[in-house]
């Protein structure tokens, strides 16, 4: 019986990853949002707005990737449509501001404007698609791309006339249509390793964000107070850095068949932990911020980041099973981590350490995890 041919790599395109470096400046722009401190912290309608534009930026970079994943071709077409994307992006992006009636506006209408146009590739692919699941497939992600763009045009006027923000109804539709519309979207048709890959980059460009970040822990000079925090936040983004590493280089299985639609989903989240935890560890040495948001900012950010890591272990390699003897010490951990900032919320010297204990008690959960497969050989 001859054997059939292996499915050549997708590999990433240089235009894929000069579209990503656009969502570097977006998400600069959305975290400075949160800049705009009133009465020791963010005003809520600002935070919600931040949270919004957050879930909304990582969403459009998801559906982008999707159609990129199972039919670009790196094609003119897909080079114009791209372009066209980034373009709008800027919109978007200055549109991300406060105090300022028409921003509202240009920002929903990018928002749309780039869902429409991907959903305007998914219409130009149609007669591609080799059977009717596939289809029914392009068909599904058409209209939910479509239907959330309608509802982000709808919720200007409503906005304008009511003050209700439809943004986050707009947001959910956008997840549930497309897991619901888009039918059982095939494993061979979607490459995991270059959906993964797109993943591990856009993580990487959010770690660039941190780095810059941090900075503000190196001013002071060499007194022991800087050199001490600067090596502590240190520490920390570089734990971070090793337990991204260690998932993706180790654990996750790129060459599962799979939809890969849990995987970028999860990976909106843990993204959006990542930015929060940025904006987090500036609050921290930031006087005019109270104590006590900045410290449920950390830690939340922290909770939602490694929630995340853990359950990508779902998409661990065949080998290595997940089991309590991973999950229950790494509850344990965040629960005692959780207790513990709180308990020492006004000792900063203490609970930076705390922090830095908890990403490498993490970290080498992971890596223990990953070392099931060495030891059952």
């Amino acid at each position: 019986m001859a054997l059939l041919p292996e499915k050549e790599e997708k590999k990433v395109e240089y235009l894929e990853l000069i579209y990503d470096l656009i969502f570097v400046y977006i998400i600069g722009r959305n975290n400075s949002l949160l800049h705009n401190i009133e009465n020791g912290f963010v005003a809520a309608p600002v935070f919600l707005a931040y949270v919004l534009c957050g879930l909304a930026i990582i969403q459009i970079w998801c559906f982008s990737t999707f159609y990129t994943n199972m039919y670009g071709k790196n094609s003119l077409r897909d080079h114009l449509f791209m372009f066209v994307n980034m373009y709008l992006l800027y919109y978007l992006g200055e549109g991300m501001r406060l105090h300022r009636e028409n921003d509202g506006a240009q920002y929903h209408i990018a928002w749309a404007l780039i869902l429409l146009n991907i959903a305007v590739q998914y219409a130009a692919v149609y007669r591609q698609a080799e059977d009717a699941a596939e289809k029914k497939t392009v068909r599904g992600l058409f209209f939910a791309l479509a239907g959330e763009a309608a509802l982000i045009l709808i919720a200007i006027p409503v906005f304008a006339y009511t003050g209700v923000q439809l943004a986050g109804v707009a947001i959910l539709f956008g997840i549930l249509a497309t897991c619901l519309l888009s039918g059982n979207t095939r494993g061979d048709r979607v490459d995991f390793m270059h959906l993964s890959e797109r993943a591990m980059l856009y993580v990487v460009f959010t770690f660039g964000e941190m780095i810059i970040a941090i900075a503000s822990y190196f001013e002071g000079g060499l007194t022991v107070s800087s050199i001490y925090f600067s090596g502590m936040c240190f520490l920390i983004v570089v734990g971070l850095f090793l337990c991204y590493e260690l998932l993706y280089d180790r654990i996750i299985d790129r060459e599962k068949k799979t939809a890969g639609m849990g995987y970028m989903l999860l990976h909106i989240f843990l993204i959006f932990g990542m930015n929060n935890l940025t904006t987090a560890l500036e609050f921290m040495r930031d006087e005019e911020v109270r104590l006590l948001p900045k410290t449920v900012l950390l830690v939340s950010s922290f909770l939602l980041l490694f929630g995340c890591m853990f359950l990508l272990l779902l998409f661990a390699k065949p080998e290595m099973k997940y089991c309590r003897k991973t999950a229950l010490p790494a509850a344990l951990a965040s629960v005692g981590f959780a207790v513990l900032m709180f308990v020492f919320r006004t000792a900063m010297y203490a609970n930076i350490f705390i922090s830095v204990l908890y990403v490498f008690t993490v970290f080498f959960l992971l890596r223990a995890f990953s070392r099931q497969n060495e030891k059952s050989l």
